[in-house]
């Protein structure tokens, strides 16, 4: 078993940063593929970025690219996403998720743990 926290969510301006980290507990995280997902009220839950368990491998919907980084520290157990020029449309529920299938998955249904997530909310 694997247990995900989430960290690092807030109230930020638009064109604002934040910070988000998923500290493992219970097992190590080295090898899996962990990614972040966010759901905004009345919305389906949707994938924003995910690494790879060597982190030699990153993926990101097209929404974010260029203003979102995914990193993981496999030494301290965690996985964080830098969040720049945030906007209102990046409102929503932040949930970090492992995965030991192969790869980079971007579907949630391929994650099988996920944490409590994290409120990150964007005024404009």
């Amino acid at each position: 078993q694997v247990q995900l926290v989430e960290s690092g969510g807030g109230l930020v301006q638009a064109g604002g940063s934040l910070r988000l980290s998923c500290a493992a507990s219970g097992r190590t995280l080295r090898s899996y593929a962990v990614g972040w997902f966010r759901q905004a009220p009345g919305k389906e839950r949707e994938f924003v970025a995910t690494i790879s368990w060597s982190g030699g491998n990153t993926r990101y919907t097209d929404s974010v690219k260029g203003r979102f980084t995914i990193s993981r520290d496999n030494a301290g157990n965690t996985v964080n996403l830098q969040m720049n020029s945030l906007n209102p449309d990046d409102t929503s529920v932040y949930y970090c998720a492992a995965s030991s299938v192969p790869g980079i998955p971007n579907r949630s249904q391929y994650y099988a743990y996920w944490g409590q997530g994290t409120q990150v909310t964007v005024s404009s």
